[in-house]
């Protein structure tokens, strides 16, 4: 899994953000969560680090959608369905749309299923950048 002190990004657990609120932050049940399939998508929340205009550091959330590529064991790898806000494809940093993102089901907050043409194009492309596999 990726972290800040490595990567610069990391992914926040939905789990624990319900925990924490949960009659004001609602995730699927763990059995939804525990059975994504392919070409499904999930909305994960990604806790990314960067800097501001005054060189600052800053750790910002943003949640953003994946559409799951495929399970390994209890994990998962998917698609980034977006482009960070606080990023753009000029910087040097791995998270951008296209990209790979591994994920737990504890990490998903919401479960839809786009529309197939969709899926198959977004899964028919080679990834912008491949997450290592051990």
């Amino acid at each position: 899994m990726a972290t800040i002190k490595t990567d610069f990004w990391e992914l926040r657990s939905g789990e624990l953000a319900h925990l924490k609120n949960p009659e004001s932050f609602r995730i699927p049940s763990l059995a939804e969560r525990q059975n994504v399939h392919r070409g499904q998508a999930v909305r994960l929340i990604f806790d990314i680090e960067g800097e501001n205009e005054d060189w600052s550091i800053e750790t910002v959330g943003e949640r953003m959608w994946v559409i799951v590529s495929e399970e390994i064991g209890a994990e998962y790898v998917g698609i980034l369905d977006n482009q960070p806000a606080c990023s753009n494809f000029e910087d040097n940093v791995y998270l951008r749309f296209g990209v790979e993102v591994p994920f737990r089901a504890e990490h998903i907050i919401d479960v839809e299923n786009p529309p197939q043409e969709y899926v198959e194009w977004q899964l028919g492309q080679t990834p912008e950048r491949v997450w290592p596999r051990e």
